[in-house]
């Protein structure tokens, strides 16, 4: 591991249609790893489904991004959601404790709406020391 005080870890990957997006999947200042937000996409695409499968879907996408860093789930010390749909709130909840289990993080849920089909979007804080 590099004594850098400040790493990027991969580029985005591109979205539909093979537009660049210009930002770092992560970035890791000091002992925090901040993941840039990750939303329910394959290969640039969308997944279809409701809500729990697209959260599914965010959280694999976090653990992949995670493993950038050489950090885990058990790593995230804080969670930043968003929802399209606020009534979508109890079934996100059912995955998302499925994956954090009894030792949760912190975290922030609001309703906003989203791009393009995408029902959640999720960004994590993570402290894992170099």
């Amino acid at each position: 591991m590099s004594n850098q005080r400040i790493i990027r870890y991969d580029t985005a990957d591109t979205q539909a249609g093979g537009q660049k997006r210009p930002f770092a999947k992560a970035v890791r200042a000091g002992d925090y790893v901040h993941i840039s937000g990750q939303v329910p996409t394959v290969n640039g695409e969308v997944v279809t489904g409701g809500i729990a499968a697209q959260t599914e879907q965010v959280i694999a996408n976090i653990k992949n991004v995670l493993a950038l860093a050489s950090c885990g789930m058990e790593d995230i010390v804080k969670v930043n959601c968003w929802l399209d749909d606020a009534r979508d709130f109890s079934s996100f909840n059912a995955v998302f404790e499925k994956h954090f289990g009894p030792n949760p993080p912190a975290r922030s849920t609001v309703e906003s709406r989203l791009m393009v089909d995408a029902k959640v979007e999720i960004d994590v804080l993570a402290w894992k020391p170099l």
